[in-house]
């Protein structure tokens, strides 16, 4: 059979049954292998970076692995940013590069280039993936294919890319005298370094610690939606009791109308959830990997009243820049099964004392930005009631700035939502694209997407896809015509001079774009008119396009601002009022603190 065909037929048996692509002539092969095919689809995007951002949203929400084509040179490097998208938030997707006939590939030639668009993307882009090669011999493809998959899957996934030189798409091939990487040497010797176990006499420590605790607090983290464990998450919750913070990426671990769950932590978090870690005196960490926007830039300072149980798929995440009591390196999903098999029959400790603590925390302190003028929106206020509104089971998918902090923030997740965040990369331009692989995922589901107005432009060309494919995705553009986000760091730190983020900057008119693309789009102005047009457009099937006017100097509140402890955020309480509402001692203020808040 043609190699292409043998691709595709692959790809289809992995459990994926959309490639998403923008065509060029170096995969004009392989996607011909599709054309004719009714179990696997092309969705053609208009940028190879949306591409692979919806592969991203495809995989986080089938589960298994996301595929993307693209051809040589500047189609395989406009891929890099979802690529890397995919890395830092243990994303398993296949990105297949066209490349040149091998026969006119420079390879170790000191020249720059041989064939049109010829690159080198595997050596660009192996610092971003766990596996990558050319795959020069078209006898290698099963083995090559069989590996990326595997890579993909195991341990902490991740994106892989395979580069297939045109001659061998359109070689011809016995598929039944392919070698199989599943029956090799290397596939062995792979599973044994993967292979993860969990230190089963640390459990019962870990049991001990919870037992002696008055204080506890679950963090949880991206690995256990990456690590398929929310069912044994939610067990674990259930049997001890324990209130629950989360990061960014850990925020669909669990229901934010679970009475255990306290919100966001971090720079950007819920001053209400950031006094809860502060004063904990137990803090089981699953599946995060302690990034300074989650402990702020004072690390030494984050939870430092707790005994500290850090678990990790990776072992060079333990102990990196937060000291563990009990650190494991194994699956979040194994460490939970083990958890609650020790735990079956425990009956849990009374902490309805530091449960109402908790809870005093977020009705004093609720998440909010007022707005600048009056009858403005809040836009905290804003995502609740979006939240309201919207249903189980709907998807959300957040871009990246200022908007991403409310809706993270404020957005309060009923029973089987997602949400879907761009974490480590956190490259403006995800929440459009990523909402339409979610979308072909879940086709009878609601797709909402919330962007900014910077973020928005960066994908919008994907607005056509969303009509041509006549996909159900509601697009909220939070638009206060700047790039809010980056314009309030140089508020704080340059003196207000705001330059690209305000000066220089420009966007369209959202409704008039959206009508040219064919999707009906409104209009919110003001505050009372929120609840009459999200209602309208929610209830409506179809595309929409919503603009929110913003004023231009809406802030992210709260925040925590350099060399600030995790509990002391911006706008910073009166002294009085923070040693009083701290279970345990406030730090006294470094002379660069009180210069800063001066």
């Amino acid at each position: 059979m043609k190699c292409s065909d043998y691709v595709i037929d692959f790809i289809q048996k992995q459990g994926a049954s959309h490639v998403f692509e923008m065509i060029g002539g170096a995969i004009a092969h392989l996607l011909d292998s599709i054309h004719s095919r009714d179990d696997v689809h092309c969705v053609s995007m208009h940028h190879e970076q949306a591409a692979a951002f919806a592969a991203e949203g495809y995989a986080r929400m089938n589960g298994v692995i996301g595929v993307s084509m693209a051809t040589s040179g500047p189609g395989a490097l406009n891929m890099l940013t979802g690529i890397g998208s995919c890395y830092f938030d243990s994303v398993p997707c296949l990105f297949i590069t066209g490349q040149v006939n091998t026969y006119e590939f420079k390879f170790d030639k000191p020249v720059r280039q041989i064939g049109f668009q010829e690159t080198d993307i595997v050596s660009i882009v192996k610092p971003i993936v766990k596996y990558a090669e050319m795959v020069t011999n078209p006898d290698r493809m099963r083995y090559c294919l069989e590996k990326a998959v595997y890579m993909a899957q195991s341990g902490r996934p991740g994106p892989v890319l395979l580069d297939i030189p045109m001659n061998v798409q359109r070689a011809d091939i016995d598929p039944d005298r392919l070698e199989s990487f599943m029956d090799s040497e290397e596939f062995r010797n792979l599973q044994a370094q993967e292979e993860v176990t969990c230190d089963l006499d640390k459990l019962d420590e870990v049991i001990e610690l919870i037992a002696q605790s008055t204080r506890p607090l679950i963090l949880v983290g991206g690995g256990v939606r990456a690590g398929r464990a929310t069912e044994e998450f939610l067990a674990f919750v259930e049997h001890t009791g324990i209130p629950v913070v989360h990061s960014l990426m850990g925020l669909d671990a669990l229901p934010a109308v679970h009475p255990a769950s306290f919100g966001l932590i971090g720079s950007y978090g819920n001053r209400y959830s950031n006094l809860a870690l502060a004063n904990c005196d137990l803090v089981l960490i699953l599946g995060s990997r302690l990034d300074t926007r989650q402990t702020g830039t004072r690390p030494d300072t984050f939870a430092r009243a707790a005994r500290k149980v850090h678990v990790d798929i990776e072992s060079v995440e333990l102990n990196h820049k937060v000291n563990a009591d009990i650190a494991l390196s194994c699956g979040v999903k194994l460490f939970l099964i083990e958890m609650n098999a020790r735990l079956d029959g425990w009956v849990k400790k009374d902490i309805s004392e530091w449960v109402h603590i908790l809870k005093e925390y977020q009705e004093r302190y609720p998440t909010m930005s007022p707005p600048t003028e009056e009858g403005g929106i809040d836009p905290n206020l804003f995502m609740e009631k979006v939240s309201d509104l919207c249903s189980e089971g709907d998807i959300i998918c957040l871009d990246v700035g200022q908007h991403q902090m409310w809706a993270s923030q404020s957005f309060r997740l009923k029973k089987d939502q997602r949400l879907l965040n761009a974490g480590g990369m956190g490259a403006m331009g995800f929440g459009l694209p990523a909402a339409i692989g979610a979308s072909i995922v879940e086709p009878n589901k609601r797709v909402i997407v919330i962007a900014g107005d910077g973020g928005m432009q960066v994908n919008i060309q994907e607005l056509e896809t969303i009509y041509h494919l006549n996909l159900p995705i509601k697009i909220i553009v939070m638009n206060n015509h700047a790039l809010g986000m980056v314009r309030q760091f140089q508020d704080l730190y340059f003196n207000g001079r705001r330059q690209s983020t305000v000066k220089g900057y420009s966007c369209p008119d959202f409704v008039r774009i959206a009508e040219a693309y064919g999707i009906p789009a409104y209009v919110i102005e003001k505050d009372v008119d929120a609840d009459e047009v999200m209602k309208q457009v929610l209830a409506e099937d179809g595309a929409a396009l919503i603009e929110v006017k913003l004023h231009q100097g809406t802030m992210v509140n709260p925040k925590l601002v350099v060399n600030r402890p995790i509990e002391d955020m911006s706008p910073l309480l009166d002294r009085e009022e923070l040693i009083q509402v701290m279970v345990i001692d406030v730090l006294e203020e470094r002379k660069d603190e009180k210069e800063e808040s001066e």
